[in-house]
């Protein structure tokens, strides 16, 4: 964060300036904002704690900390991570052809349901978090040409449940029969 500058005052200015980021990283993840708030106040102690090895470009590395609280938090709880519902993140311009793009708008939120966390957590970071490639791989914990492969192959997922979606099955209910359930 700056070798001879104070500290302090250069973690403040980290703070200030990226607090809102890894609030909105944590609540589009958990759905819950008094809980996205007790995680972000937990990265940015664990941020103070190892401030020391902060590179220059300090978003993806609080977006990979925080990452790393968030499986904590999972783990701890033994939940699954939670998606927050895109109509609560992206806005769906509506003009003359309103209907169709919030049919499409729709599908997409129904074609990223589909996809697996690890997925959904790529495209969130180059779309969502609007990182660039090598920003997405160090939050990922991979190389940029990792990084490059998931997004690729993620982005064909969501291509292929746009295209064809999955089938939704339902249990048929037991027949009844006269005086009970058969």
């Amino acid at each position: 964060m700056g070798a001879g500058q104070d500290e302090h005052a250069v973690f403040a200015r980290v703070y200030s300036s990226s607090y809102h980021l890894v609030l909105r990283y944590c609540y589009r993840r958990t759905g819950d904002m008094e809980s996205a708030r007790e995680l972000t106040q937990e990265t940015f102690v664990v941020a103070w704690r190892r401030h020391r090895d902060a590179p220059e470009s300090t978003m993806p590395w609080l977006y990979g900390i925080a990452r790393r609280v968030l499986a904590d938090h999972w783990r701890a709880r033994r939940v699954r991570p939670v998606t927050v519902p895109m109509t609560e993140t992206f806005d769906v311009m509506v003009d003359d052809g309103g209907f169709a793009a919030v049919g499409l708008a729709q599908d997409v939120r129904r074609a990223f349901a589909g996809l697996s966390e690890s997925d959904r957590e790529v495209l969130r970071l180059v779309t969502w978090e609007d990182l660039d490639l090598s920003a997405a791989a160090r939050v990922l914990g991979c190389s940029r040409p990792a990084a490059a492969v998931r997004l690729f192959r993620a982005r064909q997922r969501l291509a292929r449940l746009m295209d064809d979606p999955p089938v939704v099955r339902t249990r048929k209910a037991p027949a009844t029969v006269r005086g009970g359930v058969r």
